[in-house]
């Protein structure tokens, strides 16, 4: 999963020209953030911030407005929410609780909008994308083991039996990988949603982030559906409502962020730090006016050639990413069932 954009210049680069270099990132947020000043004076983008009183969590949400606005972005119009939960690797049952109610909050004022006609709860579809098996890929998977499935009741006692007991008609699905299955993603959600006809798909996924203290310690929602697994290279179907039909939300946590985005930061601190000192500004000013193929070429030398396109994922990332998929699936719980599950 990760990014979704191809880091590979090798097909669109002549031998000896340096591939322009941009640190990835599946985050609106980091995208809206390196653009110079505040960020917010992008056209065709607005931006909005706040926090909840007596609330730790701070929220900001990105509005791609037009297709400027997307090429400015380089993502799909839309609306990116993004909770800013700093203290996610501490053990506190107080503050996850805390993170689950907001984020079960915002999820409910989500599914509304995306299904504006429904009347009684919307029916949904949990697809948690991932490899299991890969520990900072196994958040979307993880997510939905922890979910409380209910479609099933409708077979077993009568199709109102959901609405009857004021309970969501809630399934899931653990796709894989293609590795796994040798289908698509897409196409195996495809199926699953013309068979069961859900109201909308909600993706679970793990992301890649720019910047290291983002690393599992933010929640992305958003309702322009998700692109799964192209940001390592490979080019996936992507589940939108153009493709599965249905309205398609996506929730994400960065779990790596690229080698390559590091050594692009520690640049930047190294020119910061140079040009603090008199006696070596002179090296700051010369590294700051570097272009950016120089500054990759720069970071290239830094980085041994046979790294690769590597990844980078916190030594604790099992337990992390454990907590958090059970946070995020109460989440799903108090949006859906209106209360603690």
């Amino acid at each position: 999963m990760f990014n979704r954009k191809n880091n590979s210049n090798t097909d669109q680069n002549k031998i000896g020209e340096l591939p322009s270099f941009e640190a990835r990132t599946d985050l609106a947020v980091e995208e809206q953030e390196s653009f110079a000043g505040d960020g917010g004076e992008i056209k065709g983008v607005a931006l909005r911030e706040w926090h909840h009183r007596n609330s730790h969590i701070r929220l900001t949400e990105v509005s791609i407005m037009d297709e400027q606005g997307a090429r400015a972005m380089g993502k799909p119009v839309g609306t990116y929410l993004t909770l800013d939960v700093p203290d996610m690797a501490e053990k506190d049952d107080g503050y996850h609780e805390e993170v689950a109610e907001e984020l079960g909050k915002q999820l409910n004022l989500l599914i509304k909008k995306m299904c504006p006609n429904k009347k009684e709860k919307a029916s949904v579809l949990v697809v948690g994308l991932g490899n299991i098996q890969v520990t900072p890929d196994s958040l979307g998977p993880r997510v939905v083991d922890n979910l409380q499935m209910t479609r099933h009741f409708l077979g077993e006692y009568g199709e109102d039996f959901c609405e009857r007991n004021d309970l969501p008609v809630l399934s899931g699905i653990i796709p894989g990988v293609m590795a796994q299955t040798g289908m698509e993603t897409a196409e195996i959600v495809k199926g699953v949603v013309d068979e069961t006809k859900p109201d909308m798909v909600l993706a679970i996924d793990a992301l890649a982030a720019r910047n290291v203290r983002r690393l599992a310690s933010t929640i992305q929602l958003t309702d322009t559906g998700i692109h799964p697994g192209s940001g390592v290279g490979n080019h996936r179907h992507s589940m939108t409502k153009d493709s599965l039909g249905v309205p398609v939300a996506a929730l994400g946590i960065p779990t790596v962020v690229g080698a390559a985005a590091i050594v692009h930061g520690t640049v930047e601190a190294l020119i910061h730090t140079l040009a603090m000192n008199s006696g070596t500004e002179g090296y700051a000013k010369y590294m700051e006016d570097l272009d950016p193929e120089s500054q990759y070429e720069l970071i290239r030398e830094l980085m041994e050639p046979e790294f690769g396109p590597m990844f980078v994922t916190p030594q604790d990332i099992d337990e992390r990413v454990k907590q958090l998929s059970f946070t995020v699936s109460e989440g799903i719980h108090r949006a859906l069932y209106g209360k603690k599950s």
